[in-house]
């Protein structure tokens, strides 16, 4: 038996994103936060577990980040780390930090100001620094389903492929992607960091062949874990040389996975 694992955002999704630097104030929206993280020694990408265009848009912007997810017992999950902790570890280092929430709002408004074609919302976050415990960037982000995912989705079921994902975003985005390209709710991971997605990848293992497909340097352990795997290029972003040594195959549009031989 035979399965593929993917990643979400820049693999299934084009993304888009704002990206907030709390020190000078500016909002990009061509940085990754991957590689925001990677560029530092010390520093995490947490994602909230609530809905950007309610739950936060709606929050009182004067509160803390720290205040608004003990107040609300807000869940959240750390979506990609260079350094080893736990979310205990976040809301103690975030406890005086004083980063706010109009921080993250001024990043889901603009998105909502660039008029993305937003289908997907893979929601909303921040990236500290694990030693200081500041928080310097806030993040929304989103996307929409690049054209080719849903046929090439519906070939690999009719090739008796089991079809997987697992991807740092948020949960609740990741299952509403499960029902935009038809795959079963309980196939899609919670979200997942590196070495959980490592982790996903050897326990399929266990029972398929199993191909990895993703596009940045969260799924580096992923794509060396799999029997195969599948760099893809489409997000036409600036891809890091480790994450091509890391894969097997490189395509530049996902349709091309269904001429790999596996």
């Amino acid at each position: 038996m035979k399965a593929v694992v993917f990643d979400n955002s820049g693999t299934l999704i084009s993304r888009y994103r704002a990206i907030k630097d709390l020190d000078s104030g500016r909002i990009y929206d061509h940085v990754s936060s991957i590689d925001l993280v990677d560029k530092h020694p010390h520093r995490a990408l947490v994602v909230l577990q609530t809905d950007p265009s309610t739950c936060l848009i709606n929050a009182r912007p004067d509160q803390t980040i720290f205040q608004f997810i003990t107040r609300n017992k807000v869940p959240f999950d750390i979506s990609y780390s260079s350094s080893s902790l736990n979310k205990k570890d976040i809301l103690t280092l975030i406890k005086d930090e004083k980063a706010m929430i109009s921080d993250i709002q001024d990043t889901i408004q603009a998105v909502v100001d660039k008029e993305y074609n937003v289908q997907i919302c893979s929601g909303s976050g921040f990236i500290m620094n694990t030693r200081t415990g500041h928080i310097e960037f806030t993040i929304t982000a989103g996307g929409k389903i690049f054209p080719e995912v849903p046929r090439v989705v519906e070939e690999l079921k009719r090739r008796s492929f089991h079809i997987y994902v697992a991807s740092g975003d948020r949960m609740k985005s990741l299952e509403e992607l499960a029902s935009f390209i038809n795959i079963p709710s309980e196939n899609v991971f919670g979200t997942a960091d590196s070495k959980r997605k490592r982790e996903i990848v050897s326990g399929l293992k266990g029972t398929y062949r199993v191909m990895m497909v993703g596009n940045s340097a969260n799924d580096i352990l992923a794509l060396k874990e799999a029997d195969l795997g599948v760099l893809t290029t489409q997000q036409e972003e600036e891809t890091p040389d480790k994450v091509f040594e890391a894969a097997d195959v490189v395509v530049s549009n996902i349709k091309e996975i269904l001429d790999i031989e596996f």
